[in-house]
């Protein structure tokens, strides 16, 4: 057993492995449920970014104030 396998994920090892699944064993359904849940982390990533932003202007827009 490698050592490594016991550490946590980084961020962007499972988009890795993501991208690195063989796509041809699926089926059409089996593709389309695969792109609408990629679908819906898109937008749950997206909502993040602008929850993020509005928090980063609110906090700007404050200590512009002083």
């Amino acid at each position: 057993m490698d050592m490594d396998e016991n550490l946590p994920l980084r961020g962007t090892e499972p988009l890795k492995q993501l991208l690195r699944e063989d796509l041809d064993p699926l089926s059409i359904d089996e593709l389309k449920e695969r792109i609408e849940q990629l679908k819906s982390e898109i937008a749950r990533c997206e909502s993040k970014i602008n929850a993020a932003s509005s928090h980063r202007n609110a906090a700007d827009a404050l200590f512009r104030k002083g």
